[in-house]
């Protein structure tokens, strides 16, 4: 009974010796481990997940990521094979194929971070330097509406284009990184952009052409305006034209009618009819301040003449 005791009190100390140490380790399903010792790997990487055992005391457990990683550039002034400089920001993703080798030339993720920046800014400086601004920002040959404020070079079908540089520079680095135990999955440009020095000179294009397209536009709209106008008028006059050879032809065939019914009415009484007519000339001649000096021989008096 007594052994038992000792027994379980043994095994008591010996699991709590093996937890204080560190004998106990877990690996979860994103990640993969190095034991080393006294600072040198041991054994075989540890990528399959669960409970694991080490050394305690003596040996460490380097935890690394199996997930894809992202690697975020600095915009860096670059030039251009036609002597353009532009700034151009890049990222990547990449992953660790090989713990044990990571571990060796690396030794953590920000030693890759500082080698990938090496590579990769490298590479991206070395093929944009080998290609004209307009591969860089092109990626296919569709067509586009060409603007004076574009450099003559943006007028000119590309060879290669955006994507080939991408993966110019993709292939080149991936090459150089085999030996660190990781791999570089994607390599994209997120923004190119003119430099300090070139900018104004961009501005100012944009400027003239912004300009000459509102001159064009107030150019045509001032010669649609005209038009119009000359529409107007000439519709104006081929209107008033018509309608005054209407009124016309109405007026002439209302003094023809008038003319028919006053020579019907001479005809048939033209002494009554002379009557009416001398009395209109007198309702429209004599008023209260007309003085007429009139021969007593004249036809113009024979009414009056009758009426005294």
């Amino acid at each position: 009974m007594k052994q038992a005791s000792i027994l379980v009190v043994a095994i008591f100390v010996l699991a709590v010796v093996l937890t204080v140490g560190g004998a106990f380790y877990i690996v979860n399903e994103a990640e993969q481990v190095i034991i080393t010792q006294f600072g040198r790997p041991v054994g075989e990487p540890v990528t399959t997940p669960g409970l694991k055992i080490k050394v305690p005391f003596l040996q460490k457990a380097n935890y690394f990521d199996k997930r894809f990683l992202e690697w975020d550039g600095d915009p860096n002034e670059v030039p251009t094979k036609d002597k353009r400089f532009i700034f151009v920001d890049t990222y990547a993703r990449w992953r660790i194929t090989d713990p044990l080798l990571f571990f060796q030339r690396l030794r953590d993720e920000r030693g890759a971070q500082s080698r990938l920046d090496d590579i990769l800014d490298g590479e991206t400086r070395n093929t944009v330097a080998n290609y004209d601004l307009i591969e860089v920002v092109r990626s296919t040959n569709r067509e586009f509406v060409v603007s004076s404020a574009m450099d003559e070079s943006a007028h000119r079908e590309i060879t290669a284009g955006r994507v080939a540089l991408e993966k110019e520079v993709l292939d080149n680095a991936s090459t150089r990184v085999e030996v660190l135990g990781i791999e570089i999955l994607d390599f994209q440009f997120k923004r190119t952009n003119y430099a300090n020095v070139d900018r104004p000179k961009v501005y100012e294009r944009m400027i003239s052409e912004r300009k000459r397209i509102a001159e064009e536009y107030r150019s045509e709209g001032a010669g649609e305006a005209a038009r119009i106008s000359g529409s107007k008028d000439k519709d104006l006059k081929e209107i008033t034209s018509e309608a005054y050879r209407q009124a016309q032809e109405i007026r002439g065939r209302a003094d023809a009618e008038a003319a028919d019914i006053y020579a019907r009415a001479y005809n048939r009484d033209p002494e009554f009819y002379r009557f009416l007519k001398t009395m209109e000339v007198y309702r429209t001649t004599l008023d209260g301040e007309t003085i007429l000096m009139l021969s007593t021989a004249g036809e113009f008096l024979r009414y009056l003449e009758k009426a005294r």
